[in-house]
């Protein structure tokens, strides 16, 4: 062991005592406001779907709990426990073409993180979800889901993979720049052909029908100003009961999505405060600021790379005995975790930020009272729990917690 091994325990430590201490407290929290709902939802929340919400909330965090012990032990048997070299020294006795071996051991290592997962994934599904009634997925489904994604990965992923280690074996020193290149214009083409190329493999999208909510939607989003591919059902239902709207795509190929399970929970109103929420990202440009953090983020850390691949104590520090460029990707995408941990709060504090603004938008071209009573409905029915603990949240929360974005929308 040298330095780096103990700045890397230190890190692995910190991170992972702050996220467990973070995770009591939220089950002591949820658990400890269980027995009465809060006064802001005592009209529209009944007793027993707040229970429910804790419960939920509590459980899944338990999981959580378990999937991040079994996380924290694949990381130090790969790493310190000498896996990684392990794993590679195996591939390389085959005496395979250096690039292929590098992209068969990553390629590997990915597939035993998804065999070690697959467990609680099962767990999560038949056995929570099933409880709290969310669960529609079969057995079939779940298998056909599983097989299709490891498909994906395959044809998109290790061809994407097998050219970062090209650039990185044959570019030279300034390989990070083109592997940032790369990766921001594969993002930019994902996204673009994601609604109309990938999301159909696991989801069936059927266009809105012609009718009252339809003319509601088309007439926001003239006033608006937004353009799009369509606006479609998804049908959610085949796989979860709950509910959730969402725009996807670039350019001419932005779809608007409803989950059929929101378009039969909420009324005509409701769905046009939601999308009009929705809007307001779009009108904001938080989809493009989000890009452009990312990006940004993601330079810095090919940075780092470039000049950690260099360095042979970042290796030795972390348990790797032959050092390779595929080696030091794999060490970067495994151990970077604990060093940026404390980018997680900030991140989520920007993410409310945007929530609130567009929720503003929506209050101003639709109803805020509609917008709070979809929202209201939604948190039932997903059995999102009205009482987080206020540090948790502020940790971990991507949207302001119900009470607060609640008194937030009665003000508009």
């Amino acid at each position: 062991m040298n330095t780096f091994t103990y700045l890397f325990l230190f890190a692995l430590f910190l991170s992972y005592s702050v996220q467990f201490w973070l995770s009591k407290r939220q089950s002591s929290h949820v658990l400890k406001h269980r027995p009465e709902v809060p006064n802001d939802f005592k009209e529209s929340v009944s007793l027993e779907a707040h229970q429910k919400a804790a419960d939920y909330t509590i459980e899944k965090g338990k999981i959580g709990d378990v999937d991040s012990v079994i996380g924290l032990i694949f990381l130090l048997a790969f790493t310190l426990g000498g896996g990684i070299s392990l794993l590679f020294d195996f591939w390389a006795s085959f005496d395979l073409f250096p690039l292929w071996a590098g992209v068969i051991s990553l390629g590997s290592v990915f597939v035993l993180m998804s065999i070690l997962e697959l467990p609680l994934a099962i767990y999560q599904t038949f056995v929570i979800e099933e409880k709290y009634g969310f669960n529609k997925s079969t057995t079939k489904q779940f298998i056909t889901d599983q097989i299709m994604q490891l498909v994906l990965v395959a044809v998109i992923g290790l061809p994407l993979l097998a050219l970062i280690l090209w650039v990185m074996d044959e570019i030279g020193q300034y390989w990070w720049v083109w592997t940032w290149a790369i990766l921001i214009s594969f993002s930019l083409l994902m996204s673009w052909l994601y609604p109309t190329l990938i999301a159909p493999l696991f989801n069936k999208f059927t266009p809105l029908e012609d009718g009252a909510l339809k003319d509601r939607i088309q007439q926001l989003l003239e006033r608006c100003g937004f353009s799009s591919n369509g606006i479609f059902i998804m049908d959610g239902s085949k796989r979860s009961g709950h509910g959730n709207a969402y725009f996807t795509g670039m350019g001419n190929n932005k779809r608007i999505v409803f989950f059929d399970t929101l378009a039969e929970s909420l009324d005509d109103e409701e769905m046009e405060a939601v999308l009009a929420h929705e809007l307001g990202h779009f009108k904001h440009k938080h989809v493009v600021k989000m890009l452009v953090a990312s990006s940004i983020m993601s330079l810095i850390s090919l940075g780092i790379l470039g000049w950690l691949i260099t360095e042979p104590w970042f290796f030795t520090g972390l348990g790797v005995t032959t050092e390779s460029n595929a080696a030091a990707l794999l060490l970067f995408m495994l151990v970077s975790p604990a060093f940026t941990s404390f980018m997680t709060p900030i991140s989520s504090y920007f993410q409310r930020k945007f929530e609130f603004e567009a929720d503003d938008f929506a209050s101003e071209h639709a109803k805020a009272s509609k917008l709070i009573s979809g929202l209201v409905k939604l948190y039932e029915e997903n059995a999102s729990t009205l009482t987080p603990d206020p540090l948790f949240s502020a940790y971990h929360y991507s949207h302001p917690p119900a009470a607060i974005r609640i008194a937030h929308l009665s003000q508009s």
